[in-house]
This record gives C-alpha cells, structure tokens and sequence, in this order.
C-alpha cells in the first residue's frame, strides 16, 4: 500500500473515533497567512494536502511527523519547509503548538482553503496537470 493510501486510510478511520477539539488560530500580514494549532500529547492528527509549498514552526513540544519523505520528530525551536502536496500524519509526543504559513492575500479563511487545500491527492494531482504541463 502506498504511503497516500495508508495517510488516507488512517484519516478515514480515525474520524469513526472520538475527536479531539484543536481550535486553530489565524493570523493575517500583508500576502502571508498563518495558521496555529495546539495538538494536545498523545493526540493523532493528519494534515491538510496543501496546493502550494509552506513554511512550518513547532512553537513548544514535540511531535513525531511521517510524510511520504519518511519519518522525523520535530521539536520547539524546528522550521521546515514543506513542498506542494505534503501530507502529514502525527502523533504529538508533548503538548505541541504547530504553525503553518502561506503565501495568501487573502483573509477568509474559507476562501483559503478552498483555493489552496486539496480534499483528495487525485484532486491535488488534476490542480497540478495543468501546472506541469
């Protein structure tokens, strides 16, 4: 099984359990857009599949992160950049406060996610056909 299959599998069942609320917060700047989310330890996410590349902050704890890339865990103190179409599963090993920032003017954050998330990698691959061609 691929890596997308399985993050897609895991995304599908850990929705049948019972959820933890992660309010996340956003913050605007001229063309930058950020969004911060506090995972509770012990919390298992999966993140959003992204249209465009963006910047990651872990703020406070620690989390370990598997992308098709492989495995790592990241710290307070850790930047990385994540290129188009990264997806994430993570489990965070600390009460973790994670940041992602895209380049954006705009500030709806509904708008935002429908122009620059992807639902499904096969509606990611259909947005990046054009770009590649």
């Amino acid at each position: 099984m691929s890596f997308r299959d399985a993050v897609m599998r895991l995304e599908r069942h850990s929705r049948t359990q019972p959820q933890v609320l992660i309010v996340p917060r956003h913050y605007f700047a001229q063309g930058v857009y950020a969004r911060e989310i506090t995972i509770p330890a012990g919390t298992l996410i999966t993140g959003m599949i992204h249209r465009q590349s963006q910047i990651n902050f872990c703020l406070r704890g620690k989390i370990a992160i598997v992308t098709e890339e492989g495995e790592a865990i990241f710290q307070a103190g850790d930047t990385i950049v994540s290129p188009p179409g990264t997806k994430r599963a993570a489990v965070a090993l600390e009460e973790t406060v994670w940041t992602t920032v895209l380049g954006t003017e705009l500030t709806d954050v509904e708008e935002i996610e429908a122009r620059l998330v992807c639902a499904s990698f096969e509606e990611l691959e259909c947005h990046l056909s054009p770009l590649l061609s």
